[in-house]
């Protein structure tokens, strides 16, 4: 059961998936930020999980923006949620989607995986800036045959 937090209308858009693996190197921070620089007032929906350091500093920054926003959670849907969050929402830019019962609290190394899954099953475009070798989202990759 797929919940949401927002407009839904956001789901129709052409959408790019952002993944990073929670370490890179700090050059790959530098241009992931500047990607999202790019990104925020161009129109062009990012979904993400936006849960590694790297992509919550790009969901920052993506906030600040126009464009629409995807954020995955990898637990059931919260009922609080800070300022920002309800802001982006009222302005009809943000859609929050929780693929788990709401009894699922805990975010865990295997909804991670499957909060991932569901972000590139229903994504247009994949932006995977770093990944880990044989770290987590490397073995996403392998499995589900994306190409770089």
């Amino acid at each position: 059961m797929v919940s949401y937090f927002g407009n839904k209308n956001i789901l129709e858009a052409h959408k790019t998936a952002f993944l990073c693996s929670r370490k890179c190197p700090s050059e790959i921070v530098i241009k992931s930020l500047d990607w999202a620089i790019k990104k925020k007032n161009n129109g062009q929906c990012v979904i993400s999980g936006f849960h590694s350091r790297i992509e919550k500093d790009v969901f920052n920054i993506l906030l600040k923006g126009t464009q629409p926003i995807i954020l995955v959670l990898a637990r059931g849907m919260k009922t609080h949620w800070p300022l920002e969050i309800k802001n982006a929402v009222k302005q009809d830019r943000l859609l929050v989607v929780s693929p788990f019962e709401q009894s699922s609290t805990r975010t865990t190394q295997e909804t991670a995986n499957i909060r991932n899954k569901y972000m590139l099953q229903i994504a247009d475009e994949i932006y995977i800036p770093y990944y880990t070798p044989n770290g987590n989202l490397d073995k996403l990759i392998k499995k589900i045959k994306i190409k770089d």
